[in-house]
């Protein structure tokens, strides 16, 4: 029976599906925007059901459920893999064997990414897998626009094959187990998923590199990429006390100055007779190359804001390097600002432009230092390699341009011996994988692979509140019938179809809303209505619920989708509709393929 708190729940369902497809609103506030309104309605606006009186606090036990704990703690777990160099080694041996045979190869970093997604967060992985195509596409000269898509989706589709492999396979086999269903096992659903997944990667193998546009890709000094940057005149300047028309003039007039900043509130001009001061900072678009070109030949400075490197003094230190490192979604430095990271003294790197696709950034009234920064933003940092590779370890930006390894540390034996022991004892049914996933992070701890501060690094605020929110948002409608609404209204609009109908139906609905809202939200959600399909048509439950499961995972047709593919949608240097051409052949692939699959390994009607 339809009452006012179902329909608020579902408004603010309907809200929060508007609000996850947002990109300009950060997903972390909008999950926080959710969660609010939820709790204030049902404590305002007590609501009495069934079971009694729900209570607004009841609503945060999201923070405590074992699924948000278990992908918590693979989060870490996956963290302290790279943290310790464990995954250095296959990347090296994936890059040797580009040498042998580039086709081989690429199909075996392929099955490499997808195997490795199975039990461990795919976000390292890409991050491990992009700096090696990316420089095995420049030494071989071929399109690294064919490879990196693929990888990307690849790690997708092996996250799909394993109770662990996704927080979105956690999250609908814990809200299944909440509702009285048996537990699904680590690997109760991979053989269906390997078929699939077979003739997914034959697609990404064969056609996706054959269909997706050549993206001109250097990542090197010479990066096509345009820079913004301030050059800042020093009291030593060559150009101090000099007229801009002749500084231009000693960069061989191929500087284009857009704007001197004089102080926090005066800016002049670019005329040709402006006359140039210590303290001015000239607002320029150029490459790499360039600026640091401009930077020796008028005795400039780039700076990133009021914070210089001094111990270490990485700008006039030896073993210098250029490194081009993207913000990710999920970085601390997303929305955030150089100076309030106090980047600088953080890494004793100097950040000394910006890149913003698709945009030239016009104004820079507080600095580059204040600028706040973008999912997207490419930073172009300067300093000593071994902070670089410190930079690069700690997976806050990924580094793109560094020209080393990670290191192989003598720790990484034992973080892979831990991750192997989180998997075998939960694929064992020795141990629930949340308590597996927390003795392994404790474990890392003591043997050093890990420290808390890396801890803190490893946890996303992002994923967290959006898991949060969206077991809220579930536990909301099944305690005020909306699920059990939304489930018979979808039985009614499908009614005298076939239950393999009905099955496709829903895991193509999932597949939709996964590339438009969060795929943690559509799975939170769809799982309860997917149960109240299945007991409304009196069917088994489990393939129902796997429809659900593998259509929240379909997340290919859009950047925004998925976090590894804004990762991979700058380091190729891919539009959108890039993603649209290749994603959209892939999940009518995934598609017809677990509509098939499904309704032949389990019982249908």
């Amino acid at each position: 029976m339809v009452n006012s708190h179902m329909l608020a729940v579902l408004l603010l369902t309907g809200l929060a599906l508007v609000l996850f497809s947002r990109e300009k609103f950060p997903l972390e506030s909008s999950a926080l925007v959710i969660l609010t309104l939820l709790t204030l309605g049902f404590e305002l606006f007590p609501y009495q059901g069934s079971a009694g009186r729900v209570h607004s606090v009841d609503f945060f036990k999201g923070f405590g459920h074992e699924a948000l704990i278990a992908v918590c703690a693979l989060m870490v777990a996956g963290h302290g893999l790279v943290r310790s160099g464990a995954l250095e080694p296959i990347g090296r041996t994936l890059a040797n064997l580009w040498r042998v045979s580039p086709t081989i190869s690429f199909l075996l970093t392929l099955l490499m990414a997808a195997v490795m997604s199975a039990f461990i967060n795919n976000t390292p992985i890409v991050v491990l897998l992009l700096p090696i195509l990316v420089s095995v596409a420049l030494q071989t000269k071929s399109d690294a626009s064919a490879l990196l898509m693929p990888m990307g989706f690849a790690t997708l589709i092996g996250g799909m094959s394993t109770s662990i492999g996704t927080s979105t396979n956690l999250l609908v086999i814990g809200v299944a187990a909440d509702m009285g269903l048996d537990r699904i096992g680590m690997f109760d659903f991979i053989v269906p998923a390997l078929i699939a997944n077979t003739i997914a990667m034959l697609y990404l193998w064969l056609i996706a590199p054959r269909i997706l546009p050549n993206r001109e890709l250097v990542l090197a000094d010479s990066s096509p990429r345009i820079f913004t940057a301030h050059l800042v005149i020093k009291e030593d300047s060559t150009v101090a006390g000099m007229p801009l028309s002749e500084a231009i003039a000693l960069t061989h007039d191929r500087m284009q100055v857009e704007g001197i900043r004089r102080s926090e509130t005066t800016y002049i001009m670019p005329l040709p007779d402006a006359q140039l001061n210590p303290g001015d900072r000239l607002l320029v678009h150029d490459t790499p190359a360039n600026l640091k070109a401009f930077e020796q030949q008028m005795g400039a400075t780039l700076y990133s804001g009021r914070d210089e490197v001094d111990n270490d003094h990485p700008l006039r230190a030896d073993d210098q390097q250029l490194a081009e490192a993207i913000i990710f979604r999920g970085s601390p430095l997303q929305n955030r600002t150089i100076n309030e990271m106090r980047f600088a003294d953080s890494y004793q790197l100097v950040v000394l432009a910006v890149h913003r696709a698709n945009e030239r950034i016009k104004s820079m009234p507080q600095g580059l230092g204040n600028l706040s920064l973008r999912v997207g933003d490419v930073l172009l940092v300067q300093g000593k390699r071994d902070q670089i590779h410190e930079l690069k370890q700690q997976s806050i930006v990924m580094v793109l341009d560094a020209t080393t390894d990670l290191p192989h540390t003598r720790r990484a034996p034992y973080s892979l011996a831990i991750m192997l022991g989180i998997i075998l004892f939960a694929a064992l049914g020795i141990l629930p994988i949340a308590v597996s996933a927390v003795t392994g992070v404790l474990l890392m701890l003591m043997c050093g692979c890990l420290s808390w501060r890396d801890i803190g690094r490893a946890l996303n605020a992002q994923v967290v509140l959006i898991i949060v929110a969206s077991l809220a948002l579930g536990n909301a409608l099944l305690m005020t019938g909306g699920s059990e609404f939304l489930a018979n209204s979808f039985v009614s609009l499908t009614a005298g179809a076939s239950p393999t109908v009905i099955l496709s139906s829903l895991m193509l609905l999932m597949a939709l809303l996964t590339n438009v809202v969060s795929n943690n939200a559509a799975a939170v959600i769809g799982t309860p209505v997917a149960i109240g399909i299945a007991q409304n048509l009196n069917l088994p439950t489990e393939p129902f619920v796997l429809a659900v499961l593998f259509g929240a995972n379909m997340s290919y047709a859009t950047p925004m989708a998925y976090q590894t593919n804004l990762l991979v949608m700058s380091a190729g240097n891919y539009t959108f509709g890039d993603f649209v051409r290749v994603g959209l052949p892939l999940i009518l692939i995934m598609w017809l393929a677990f509509s098939w699959l499904l309704p032949l390994f389990y019982q249908t009607g």
